[in-house]
């Protein structure tokens, strides 16, 4: 039987139950799920804390091509042997990715804590294609966003342009990406990529179908995904 474990930033207490860190982690859980659910009804899913990974009794377990690791955080052991591994590694170091950026491709970046993205573009890599949706930004309250973000025309293809030479030049597996960045007038101020559907991908589901927790799944497991324009829901 095929076996989906998401990985979260969560609390494990003595008696194993989890705690999930935030409400944000929380709605992100619950829409992975209901979109695996939905596409492989008979998939078991088991949701860990990253922290249980990093524990010294926890014992790896062993290659299984009916496992598919599904991480909806950051925070993976270097040594967890999964399809994303270096993907991972290499987008937690922000200031190299960062220094590539301002070199090979000639856009400014955030320095230090300054200038950090408020802005998030989603990239939906699959075996055969890559497919943008619509930009994400931040809401009016804390830990709220909105999708879509209007853009200027002119502005569309620098970014996507951006987020492909990055993509290609960390050798990406399929995945959702978010590239976070800014504005400073019209010029896009790079911060730094995710490798899976963070945080912000939540407004996804409320402004279109399918969402992209659901484009997450499909990636991962090597299925084709729809357009990504947003659609109301």
């Amino acid at each position: 039987m095929r076996k989906a474990l998401i990985i979260v930033n969560a609390e494990v207490k003595a008696e194993g139950t989890i705690y999930l860190a935030s409400p944000a982690t929380e709605k992100m859980v619950m829409a992975l799920e209901a979109a695996i659910a939905a596409d492989s009804p008979t998939t078991q899913v088991e949701v860990m804390a990253a922290a249980t990974l990093w524990s010294k009794n926890f014992k790896p377990q062993r290659p299984d091509a009916n496992l598919i690791y599904c991480p909806l955080t950051i925070d993976i052991p270097a040594w967890l042997p999964f399809p994303g591994q270096k993907i991972y590694q290499d987008c937690k170091d922000v200031k190299a990715r960062r220094q590539w950026v301002e070199k090979k491709l000639g856009h400014k970046t955030s320095i230090g804590d300054a200038w950090l993205g408020d802005l998030w573009l989603p990239v939906a890599l699959t075996p055969t294609e890559l497919v943008y949706g619509e930009v994400i930004g931040e809401g009016a309250f804390p830990n709220s966003y909105e999708q879509p973000i209007n853009l200027d025309r002119g502005l569309r293809r620098p970014l996507y342009d951006l987020a492909q030479g990055l993509l290609e030049s960390l050798d990406a597996p399929p995945s959702v990406y978010l590239l976070q960045f800014r504005l400073k007038g019209q010029t896009i101020v790079f911060d730094r990529l995710w490798p899976f559907p963070a945080a912000p991908t939540i407004a996804s589901v409320r402004s279109q179908q399918p969402n992209l927790f659901t484009c997450y799944w499909h990636c991962l497991t090597h299925q084709p995904i729809a357009n990504l324009t947003g659609t109301p829901v």
